[in-house]
């Protein structure tokens, strides 16, 4: 009997066990979506990981993307299926596999590992942490593309040109039937690619995630917005407000809040977490349009339909300051290039008799004067692209992508889904 009684409650934890593993396993399959332009695409260089791990604040998040090899790490239960190409949408493609570093900008070779990271990379690695349970992450960006023109929703209607615009273009001599047609063919376009793309990706999540149970399905978990650049710099669609000095982008918080309608209902998601990554670069320091354009990014999650199911993540306080100074540097530099090429009159070349190699030359001691070794030495060591890819840093990015992940659970959990 007693040896019956041990195998019996031995054969109970079994079967427990067992039924605790299934049901672990019948969990839906989290997706989350990731959509933008060339910021959201993420030119972030893995050579720049080392700076990192300087910031003792960060060097414990750069263990968690390095594994014990000192390769970036491959997430245990996460994929990701990467919809990108070129910034005019041609040579679209698909980037599938688990979740590493190299899902950043891959510009005209979509399927390949492209060296970089965007804020996919540990937004992945956080989800990987808190959920420990398969997850698809579905990435759609593209550079260069606006909300108000080629990720235009739905509801916000046709593009329409406003009369300042119109009169500049017959003052240009421009054919405007012809220019309607042209924005009228973009209007819109990224954002079916972006839809139709997920669409594509859950009629069949098994092609990209190996994990996942038809028989438990899957659920949409979160959406990830970061995109802006291409709308602060649009004077013809956001004319100067009314203190006569900085642009009004009142309208891209409306179309913003159009997006998120039109994006959930379009995935039968009517309750979908909606993160808004508002745009950042320039830092804390931002002014001007900057700023004004950070409020219309915010609106929406003001609105109280939103409440609760939509977060603004600030990213101006993961802009890189002291790489940026070194930048401002770097600018002195190119500007001097400038006038030794266009023999400025102020400048040393005014008469023409410079050389190539006397150009060259002069640069070299010129950038030695203004850059300390120090300074060049952190500039490699961290940066890898302009300031509107916020410096191709991978401590901001890494930044990013965790806040954005860190907003979408506290939403799941809000919402009794965690």
């Amino acid at each position: 009997m007693r040896y019956s009684s041990i195998f019996t409650c031995t054969l109970l934890v079994v079967l427990l066990a067992t039924a605790s593993s299934v049901m672990a396993q019948s969990k839906p399959l989290r997706v989350f979506i990731l959509a933008g332009q060339s910021n959201m695409e993420g030119h972030a260089k893995v050579e720049t990981f080392d700076y990192i791990g300087d910031d003792p604040a960060t060097a414990p998040l750069l263990k968690e993307m390095r594994g014990a090899d000192g390769k970036p790490t491959v997430c245990d239960h996460v994929w990701i299926s990467y919809l990108t190409g070129r910034f005019d949408g041609s040579a679209n493609g698909e980037g599938i596999g688990k979740l590493t570093a190299g899902f950043g900008a891959r510009g005209a070779k979509p399927t390949e590992d492209g060296g970089k990271i965007g804020p996919e990379f540990t937004f992945g690695l956080t989800m990987d942490a808190a959920l420990k349970e398969p997850v698809l992450i579905i990435k759609t960006a593209w550079g260069g593309r606006s909300l108000n023109t080629e990720f235009r929703p739905p509801s916000a209607g046709p593009y329409e040109f406003n009369e300042a615009r119109l009169a500049q273009m017959q003052k240009q001599g421009k054919d405007i039937a012809a220019e309607k047609a042209a924005k009228a063919k973009e209007t819109g376009r990224f954002y079916r690619y972006m839809v139709e793309h997920v669409k594509k990706v859950l009629a069949d999540p098994k092609r990209v995630c190996p994990a996942y149970d038809p028989a438990a399905g899957y659920e949409i978990a979160g959406f990830v917005w970061l995109q802006g650049f291409n709308d602060l710099v649009d004077g013809n669609t956001y004319p100067t407000g009314a203190d006569g000095k900085t642009r009004d982008y009142t309208k891209y918080g409306e179309w913003l809040a159009d997006f998120i309608r039109d994006v959930r209902r379009d995935l039968s998601a009517p309750k979908m977490p909606f993160v808004i990554g508002v745009l950042g670069v320039g830092g804390l320091k931002a002014e001007g349009n900057t700023v004004a354009f950070q409020k219309a990014m915010t609106a929406p999650s003001l609105l109280p339909e939103f409440k609760g199911n939509v977060i603004a993540v600030p990213t101006a306080p993961f802009w890189a300051e002291e790489l940026a100074a070194i930048d401002e540097k770097r600018g002195k530099i190119n500007a001097m290039a400038a006038t030794l090429k266009n023999k400025s009159k102020n400048g040393p070349n005014k008469d023409g008799t410079m050389s190539d190699a006397d150009q060259k030359e002069y640069l070299k001691k010129y950038e030695a004067e203004v850059i300390s070794p120090a300074e060049a030495e952190l500039w490699k060591r961290g940066a890898s692209n302009a300031g509107y890819h916020y410096l191709g840093c991978a401590k901001t990015f890494a930044l990013m992508g965790r806040a954005f992940a860190e907003a979408t659970l506290t939403m799941l959990k809000d919402q009794g889904r965690r």
